[in-house]
């Protein structure tokens, strides 16, 4: 890769900076792409020091990445510091944790990095210090348009080999579900679930498997007719607009083998639906990916750990695939940019 991948921190207090950590160490034998990480440098010093590993960390510029990434933990300095200690967090939290997310953001779009890897961070903390999105998600589309211009639909995709998986309503409770699920929002997922798949995951003509929302897909309305009036429709526009999608599905016979092998993402109507099966099927390696943004964007699949955090029981695996994936998703990024740039006179 010609250009590194922008790892933010996450909550410091939490597993971010020992999965990190260890992932760097394990950069040759895992074959990961380079990355730097947007941090405070004394933070991951303090943390290598209290798990008794012996990772060297070098203060660069984001150029100077590549270059230092095989001998040394290349980390761009926020110029905040991440006090926290492991477990608990503390007043610097919040402001090191946004910082590192705005900065990866600014880097991927000035062309300084090839893609955006986040690490966890816990929301509680950031909503105590004034947060105001949803997430994660939410606050990458923000930037993304502050900083482009572009207004992007964000579409949040747990992916692993074994299912890829959709919530088209994300992180609200369960009770404001319904009156949130629309067929324009169903169908505008769909559509960008289908032109992602294709243009970054390489899949020519994707296939969507769309679950209902009720019990056995509302069993002819007699469970709900939210399957048949807004559910349904959805599926049908996106059939006309050209994809191949399927439903409303009962969801509960979405995920053996055999179905799994029918799709190439699921599209579920809420959170739970979506998370369960595949941090059933995929724990340790699943990737949450963003979709609809102008830059690619991967996480791990799981949240802080405070309750581990420098302990060192943390699994980085799913990070270490977050990074491997962000890597093949920037790859088919650029390749289609040069696809598309017009021949010079």
């Amino acid at each position: 890769m010609a250009r590194p991948l922008a790892l933010t921190m996450g909550e410091p207090a939490g597993i971010g900076p020992d999965i990190t950590l260890a992932a760097w160490l394990r950069r040759a034998e895992l074959g990961l792409p380079p990355f730097y990480v947007l941090a405070d440098p004394q933070c991951l010093i303090r943390r290598a020091k209290h798990l008794s590993i012996d990772v060297p960390v070098q203060p660069v510029a984001p150029e100077e990445a590549t270059a230092v990434f095989a001998r040394a933990l290349p980390v761009v300095p926020l110029g905040l510091p991440a006090t926290a200690e492991p477990g608990t967090p503390d007043a610097t939290s919040a402001l090191a944790a946004i910082a590192s997310i705005e900065r990866a953001v600014d880097d991927v779009v000035s062309g300084k990095a090839a893609a955006v890897v986040t690490n966890p961070v816990s929301k509680a903390v950031l909503y105590r210090s004034g947060f105001a999105d949803p997430g994660h998600t939410e606050f990458l589309a923000k930037l993304a348009f502050e900083r482009t211009g572009v207004p992007a639909w964000p579409v949040m995709m747990l992916w692993s080999p074994e299912v890829a998986v959709v919530p088209v309503t994300i992180h609200i409770p369960l009770k404001d579900v319904i009156p949130r699920l629309t067929r324009d929002l169903i169908f505008e997922t769909g559509r960008v679930v289908a032109r992602d798949l294709a243009a970054r995951f390489g899949i020519a003509h994707p296939r969507l498997a769309v679950a209902g929302l009720n019990p056995h897909a509302g069993e002819d309305d007699t469970l709900g007719r939210e399957d048949s009036a807004v559910v349904r429709p959805a599926v049908e526009r996106l059939v006309a607009d050209g994809i191949d999608a399927r439903g409303p599905l009962p969801a509960d016979t979405m995920f053996h083998d055999a179905a799994r092998r029918s799709y190439d993402a699921a599209l579920c109507m809420y959170h739970d639906q979506a998370l369960i099966p595949v941090k059933t099927l995929a724990f340790d390696h699943a990737v949450n990916v963003t979709l609809g943004l102008p830059f690619v964007r991967t996480s791990p699949d799981h949240g802080t750990a405070f309750d581990i955090a420098g302990t060192g029981k943390a699994d980085p695996a799913s990070l270490v695939a977050a990074l491997k994936l962000a890597a093949r998703l920037a790859a088919a990024d650029e390749a289609q940019k040069r696809t598309k740039a017009p021949a010079l006179a």
